[in-house]
């Protein structure tokens, strides 16, 4: 068998934690800043923890990982 090749969009989008949780960047950080308030803004800047049905995807995604 050949080996499965990495997502490479995923690659730089997501990653893992040590105890294989996938981690990922919250939506709506790019664009329209003005009408969002700072708290708003201050909590998008922070990584969460992927859903679980996510976390499946990503394992396809990233074999390797």
């Amino acid at each position: 068998m050949p080996k499965i090749k990495t997502h490479r969009g995923a690659a730089k989008r997501i990653g893992f934690t040590g105890s294989g949780k996938v981690r990922r960047m919250k939506a709506g950080k790019t664009h329209k800043l003005e009408v969002k308030s700072s708290k708003r803004k201050r909590s998008l800047r922070t990584a969460t923890i992927a859903s679980k049905q996510d976390t499946e995807r990503a394992r396809r995604l990233l074999p390797y990982r």
